[in-house]
């Protein structure tokens, strides 16, 4: 799974102000070397974490057990998005760095095939012709690793404050790629002007109005196919922003409703090929 970030809501490369201790609208994550890995608590004032993570932690894994700890306290994407960021700005002190080695980390963990969503990524990469623009990118694994692989890609994204991260770590890794901030419904580029789009895990954050744009979109800007995947969950998970859940029946509906050929099936997840 990949971490939802709408980092633009405050600085995510902005030191903090008191070494090891980050703090955002109620939540409060301080790195302390006398505490458990990580110890999340509620309380009427917001949110606190504590942890004791090192540089060598820092990756997507910590997804998993912050999506549990924070789905438990009842809260939701906001407060996910702020500890996720907090754990990487307390446990080191230079911004920068402490995201490239989240970046790195977390890519290495994702080329291997030891990260949770490597296979999703490792998927998506076997269907891609070609160019591609990805909608939706937050982070950007995914177009990272087609540019590691010397693939022409552009990442995307709605919020600001996620490509601004991306933009700062590449030189760091060694990659470049291009990157765009927009909608998924109205990418600024010409018709037909990248070989493949694709749209891993953004439709089930948005109704079925939007997400039915969102493929007319990318079959616009698609030349030769358009790569979309979504999980498989019984009950959205709030606190990653999703809104909808799929199944291979709702699924195969958002194909038909495209009007082109498309085939769907299962993967980890859902997956919808639709040919242009």
């Amino acid at each position: 799974m990949t971490v939802t970030a709408s980092v633009e809501e405050f600085d995510s490369l902005a030191p903090c102000l008191v070494p090891g201790r980050w703090t955002h609208l109620g939540v409060t994550v301080e790195h302390s070397d006398d505490e458990a890995e990580l110890r999340v608590l509620r309380s009427e004032s917001g949110l606190s974490v504590w942890h004791n993570l090192t540089p060598d932690d820092l990756s997507e894994a910590l997804v998993g057990d912050v999506t549990e700890q924070v789905a438990q306290s009842g809260l939701g994407q906001s407060e996910f998005e702020s500890v996720m960021v907090g754990l990487v700005l307390s446990t080191m002190d230079d911004p920068v760095q402490a995201w490239t080695t989240y970046y790195r980390n977390s890519l290495d963990e994702l080329l291997d095939g030891t990260a949770d969503f490597a296979p999703i990524h490792a998927k998506a990469e076997e269907l891609i012709r070609g160019s591609v623009v990805d909608l939706g990118s937050c982070f950007g694994f995914f177009p990272l690793r087609l540019a590691t692989h010397g693939r022409d890609v552009t990442a995307t994204d709605i919020h600001s404050g996620t490509i601004r991260l991306l933009d700062a770590v590449l030189p760091h890794l060694g990659l470049t790629m291009n990157t765009l901030v927009c909608d998924g419904g109205d990418v600024p580029v010409p018709d037909g002007s990248s070989d493949t789009v694709t749209a891993l895990h953004l439709l089930e954050h948005v109704d079925a109005e939007l997400g039915d744009r969102i493929v007319q979109e990318a079959l616009r800007v698609a030349r030769d196919r358009v790569v979309i995947a979504v999980p498989f969950e019984d009950q959205a998970q709030a606190c990653h922003g999703h809104v909808r859940t799929f199944d291979l029946e709702s699924l195969a509906a958002v194909g038909a409703r495209s009007g082109h050929p498309f085939e769907v099936f299962e993967h980890h997840g859902g997956w919808l090929v639709i040919e242009v």
